[in-house]
């Protein structure tokens, strides 16, 4: 809590007229929905969004959680914090007749970290005993997407190394932030790096050690963790009650679980199908189409282009459906395969111009991780 808004606290709480209500944002709700619910009518909910908005907010980024914190002295707002992290807070206070907001400095350190797991039952595990927060897994799982499958490549004993960048408030981990260098080295995929490298025109990607892309044209997974249910090929099939082609793989996931495109392309299909529930179809080069059935949300529409990672819609259970789940079908030449037994290529590697400043700028990356390595070897 800011020193102003204690001391607006302070003055506010001395009247018996003043209540304080906290609300977190609910799943699905809107932020003004949250602000009604704080006791706002129409007019101080309009005017709190538009000094929100005047000061930066963008409501696209409100997320489940979020902490609304409102003080009334009477029917009247004295003031509002609305936190979205503990670095990301707003403050909106009066301002002669309006309101006004302020978007807070929160104190923060950043610093970069050799982060090291070992997974004994998943990843989302090894991160805690390493004392990481588990969002570190998530932003592993973006950098190995091509590579490793996160769900059925992950084995027991498979050890992890990353340089992480961190954000900090008092000591504590807030957020991660890139990745500088990760190592996988797993009994399934063998060993993978991967480098992160800035372009000269400011993008960035990721690289194995020699200069070739770690970006593949298509992900292992439409989504980050998930168990695979059913394989590709003839299945019974419960609700139609006899024996079929089952044209793709089930990911067994909860309901709104974030899908994302495999590999850049161009919306052909997004909306209603009488067995597949709400469907989104994607057009990929190499003749090949991707789709994503019974989901609960769909992000997107036809005609739309894609890049890889856009999330397309939220997994469900519509359609003819046993239980909430992802379907996930491939074409390719306009025939259903295996998406699991495809083996895609690799993006383009960096021109040989950039490797010289490629091999200067990843070398104390690639130090730390040699010396983490070694120094494991060494260990008992």
């Amino acid at each position: 809590m800011s020193a102003v808004f204690a001391a607006v606290l302070a003055v506010a709480l001395s009247s018996s007229s003043v209540t304080v209500k906290n609300r977190r944002l609910e799943r699905d709700e809107t932020v003004g929905k949250a602000l009604t619910r704080t006791g706002l009518d129409d007019a101080a909910n309009t005017q709190v969004q538009a000094a929100l908005k005047a000061a930066g907010f963008d409501f696209k980024k409100a997320r489940t959680g979020d902490q609304l914190r409102a003080v009334f002295e009477g029917e009247g707002l004295v003031s509002l914090d609305y936190r979205r992290s503990l670095l990301t807070e707003w403050a909106v206070s009066r301002d002669g007749a309006g309101l006004r907001a302020v978007k807070r400095d929160v104190a923060r350190t950043e610093r970069t970290d050799l982060v090291e797991l070992t997974v004994e039952s998943s990843v989302w595990d090894a991160a805690l005993k390493a004392g990481e927060k588990p969002d570190v897994a998530i932003t592993l799982a973006d950098v190995f997407a091509w590579d490793v499958d996160f769900y059925r490549d992950v084995q027991k004993g498979d050890r992890m190394r990353a340089v992480v960048e961190k954000v900090l408030h008092k000591g504590r981990v807030i957020e991660y932030g890139r990745v500088l260098g990760a190592e996988y080295v797993g009994s399934s995929v063998g060993t993978k790096r991967s480098f992160h490298f800035v372009l000269p025109d400011s993008s960035s990607s990721y690289f194995l050690e020699d200069g070739s892309s770690a970006r593949k044209t298509f992900l292992k997974s439409p989504l980050k963790f998930a168990q695979v249910t059913s394989g590709f090929g003839p299945r019974f099939h419960p609700i139609i009650n006899q024996f079929g082609a089952h044209n793709g793989i089930d990911y067994g996931t909860p309901v709104g679980t974030p899908v994302w495109a495999v590999a850049d392309g161009a919306v052909t299909r997004a909306g209603w199908d009488a067995g597949g529930g709400n469907m989104v179809c994607v057009k990929h080069v190499l003749s090949l189409e991707t789709c994503y059935l019974h989901l609960s949300k769909i992000h997107v529409k036809a005609g739309q282009k894609v890049a890889q990672k856009t999330i397309l819609g939220d997994s469900g259970n519509t359609g003819l459906s046993t239980g909430p789940h992802l379907h996930f079908g491939m074409k390719r030449g306009g025939h259903w395969v295996n998406p699991l037994s495809q083996n895609m290529p690799r993006a383009d590697p960096l021109p040989a111009a950039l490797l010289p400043s490629f091999r200067e700028a990843i070398a104390p990356v690639l130090a730390q991780l040699d010396g983490a390595a070694s120094n494991a070897a060494a260990s008992p």
